[in-house]
């Protein structure tokens, strides 16, 4: 096992972070702009591992947070709650800017992760995802691999859990990825991720849809036309944009707030974004 408690069930999750755990590109049914996400998932596994059949959870995240908006505003919010489970996954955003400084977020990191588990936390972390294969992107591996190691030498000193996707060979497949802007799970992508945060956390998940690690089968191969296409419409569509709102200082979570800030009882299959 990882380091962490003995815990296998838990009665107040708080997910902390940005896009990834704000769940987009994985859309809430019958709710538009709205999304489910790994997080909403992972908090329906605990409800059906609880004794009790319910966790309450609060989701914090809003996309396109740094690590320092997510450390100033959402984990002392995380802490009034007095959870026993808190997911702490940003340094995404901050990565993908030139001149990043990895040590310098984790050092930041660091800090948060020893409030929350002095205050008595459980805390799931998780790497980047190695981005070797998508374009302009994958400049930053090297950024992100430093980032990483300091997350499990945090983990290990603090006794945090890491969920692991550097090395998960199945986030590889561009088909769990949004060929939109290619930088946030699909919907199976973050069924996976949740399978997978809650395997790291020893959390049991029953039925018959939980294999996470199996790879999808090989998809046919496109046609080159196709592909410079797609290269095209993702430069036009998200890295023009992206660059547009940096050269500008707007954030594409201006003026959002978090989709579920209270920590409201969740039982298995039943997360919805509360009303406004």
């Amino acid at each position: 096992m990882q380091p962490g408690s003995d815990r296998r069930t838990w009665q107040r999750y708080i997910a902390l972070g940005d896009s990834f755990t704000e769940g987009l590109s994985d859309p809430e049914p019958g709710t538009p702009d709205s999304f489910r996400g790994w997080a909403d998932r992972l908090a329906e596994h605990l409800a059906a591992a609880s004794p009790s059949g319910t966790v309450e959870y609060a989701n914090l995240a809003v996309r396109g947070r740094l690590l320092a908006q997510v450390l100033t505003e959402q984990v002392p919010a995380a802490l009034a709650s007095r959870p026993d489970l808190v997911s702490l996954v940003a340094g995404g955003n901050d990565l993908l800017r030139p001149g990043a400084d990895p040590d310098q977020l984790a050092a930041d990191l660091e800090g948060a992760v020893v409030a929350l588990r002095a205050a008595g936390a459980d805390v799931l972390l998780a790497t980047g995802v190695d981005p070797r294969q998508t374009p302009i992107i994958r400049r930053t591996r090297g950024r992100v691999a430093v980032f990483n190691t300091h997350l499990w030498s945090i983990a290990a000193r603090q006794g945090a859990v890491v969920l692991d996707q550097w090395g998960a060979a199945w986030l590889q497949d561009a088909r769990m990825w949004d060929p939109g802007d290619r930088i946030h799970l699909t919907a199976e992508g973050h069924r996976r991720t949740a399978l997978a945060a809650a395997a790291a956390l020893g959390v049991p998940v029953a039925g018959d849809d939980t294999d996470w690690r199996t790879p999808l089968d090989p998809a046919p191969p496109l046609p080159v036309r196709e592909v410079v296409g797609q290269e095209l419409a993702w430069v036009r569509g998200f890295v023009l944009p992206w660059i547009g709102r940096r050269l500008r200082g707007e954030s594409s979570g201006d003026g959002r707030a978090a989709k579920r800030p209270d920590a409201l009882p969740v039982r298995t299959g039943s997360v919805s974004v509360p009303d406004a």
